[in-house]
């Protein structure tokens, strides 16, 4: 399996991964309430950041979990 870190990545590369990601349901992310997206609404803007090379995805995963996560 080929790298997904930024630094491995172009830019479009990291717009695939988000995207099949995403995908996965087989329906379309605007709007979507599934995968734990509180309130709906466009869900790969959370992924901005990683898709601009400013943030891993488990930078943002981990930052999007942390209030369920009990230490």
């Amino acid at each position: 399996m080929k790298s997904i870190l930024i630094r491995d990545t172009t830019r479009e590369e990291r717009i695939r991964i988000v995207t099949q990601a995403l995908s996965v349901c087989g329906g379309s992310c605007s709007g979507c309430n599934g995968c734990d997206n509180m309130g709906g609404g466009i869900v790969d803007n959370f992924y901005r950041p990683y898709i601009d090379g400013e943030k891993e995805i488990a930078e943002l995963n981990m930052e999007y979990n942390a209030p369920f996560v009990r230490g």
